[in-house]
């Protein structure tokens, strides 16, 4: 089985890290791939640090024919039995040929990228059925879950940023995007007085997301992390991780906190309500709804026996359906499934 998967992707964001996850763990269950990326030297350093030696091609605007035939070489030379583009970009790409070629979407796009495809893979059942709802066959879309690395690390040291070592800490992760609702927390940090917030991830409302805390007086208890890789080691040393997003297809941050036995509160969006059930393995709280987060952050940081039940419960979910194992063989057979 020869597998050749292509990405443009952003320089940040929670599908490319997932792309490289699948890439390195399909590797190891020896998979015979080539990986395809936009140029990204951290992201191709992760990729070769798995065992995998990425092709970087500069996918640009539609009249980038470099990448054009840079992708068709590519696919002529490793003569792939399947092809696996990842969203818009890379799909839009992708050249006809002998091989099965699959489209991977993380969210509800424009399905015109995806004219060319044989099957398609959504990585929520509600985009599997989005997918059934314009017109595609039953059996030529299909659902595929993320998985995480369930494996525990020491924790962050608080002191690195100066957190104090004895402060409830909520921790915050994703794109600085309007779409994640960052706004929102920081705003529900104000009916959590003694907590602190650790933001992780990068992006363009940074600079009015340091404004809006600053204006709302809770700057000195929330700290901006950047883009960081350590994800299993920021969680590790929270007591909360929250996930305030707007719109959210999945909410693979929310299966991370889980693998890390972390309690998690989410906005009501159609993947966190997807995935948690509600007072069971998380909280839901309305969208937009700073005033109930906030209150409901400060419920489980008062509470020992109902953030040990969230967490377990939370914990559990992640076992039963988020694993490494688990997802990789159902890529394996999915692959087995479409080639034959």
């Amino acid at each position: 089985m020869r597998v050749l998967q292509a990405i443009a992707g952003a320089e940040f964001g929670g599908a490319e890290a997932f792309f490289v996850r699948l890439a390195v763990a399909l590797h190891r269950a020896g998979v015979e791939q080539r990986v395809v990326i936009r140029r990204n030297p951290r992201r191709a350093a992760a990729l070769r640090a798995g065992g995998m030696a990425p092709v970087e091609l500069t996918f640009g605007g539609r009249f980038d024919l470099s990448t054009r035939l840079g992708l068709r070489r590519e696919i002529a030379s490793f003569k792939p039995d399947i092809v696996l583009t990842w969203m818009n970009r890379a799909t839009s790409f992708c050249p006809r040929g002998d091989f099965i070629h699959v489209g991977r979407l993380g969210g509800y796009y424009d399905l015109k990228y995806y004219k060319r495809c044989d099957h398609l893979v959504g990585n929520t059942e509600d985009i599997r059925g989005y997918l059934q709802n314009a017109g595609w066959a039953e059996d030529r879309v299909h659902y595929l879950p993320n998985f995480v690395d369930g494996k525990h690390v020491p924790p962050a040291a608080r002191s690195d940023l100066f957190t104090p070592a004895s402060a409830p800490l909520v921790l915050g992760l994703g794109r600085l995007h309007e779409n994640k609702g960052f706004d929102v927390l920081i705003k529900a940090m104000q009916y959590a007085p003694d907590a602190y917030l650790w933001i992780a991830g990068e992006g363009p409302l940074r600079g009015q997301l340091e404004e809006h805390a600053e204006r709302l007086g809770v700057k000195p208890r929330v700290r901006f992390l950047g883009w960081r890789d350590d994800v299993p080691a920021l969680l590790a040393a929270a007591d909360l991780f929250v996930c305030a997003s707007r719109h959210e297809p999945l909410g693979n941050v929310i299966i991370e906190a889980w693998a890390q036995g972390r309690p998690v509160i989410a906005s009501d969006a159609t993947g966190p309500a997807g995935l948690i059930e509600h007072m069971e393995s998380g909280i839901l709280v309305p969208v937009d709804d700073a005033m109930t987060m906030g209150q409901a952050i400060r419920y489980i940081l008062t509470d020992d026996a109902v953030s040990d039940r969230l967490a377990r419960n939370g914990h559990a979910a992640y076992q039963s359906r988020f694993t490494e194992a688990q997802v990789i063989r159902q890529y394996m057979d999915f692959f087995q499934k479409i080639a034959s």
